[in-house]
């Protein structure tokens, strides 16, 4: 009787160890999840700011270009 209350308590125990293992992992995977999306959304803002900047920096380079001229000739 001993015995199977023993062999009770192991299989309790081990499947208590596996629903902590399961939510160790799934904190983890949250952690390095939120890590990644807050690096991802980082290079994003970085890129798209990067991108419209390079985009506006054109005409602005064509306006002082055109100003530059502009007083040169004058």
């Amino acid at each position: 009787m001993l015995d199977l209350i023993i062999v009770a308590l192991f299989c309790w125990l081990f499947f208590k160890a596996i629903k902590l293992a399961f939510r160790v992992a799934w904190g983890a995977a949250k952690i390095i999840a939120t890590v990644l999306f807050v690096i991802a959304i980082a290079l994003l803002v970085f890129g798209v700011l990067f991108a419209g900047g390079l985009l506006l920096l054109i005409p602005v380079a064509l306006i002082a270009l055109a100003f530059g001229l502009l007083k040169l000739c004058v």
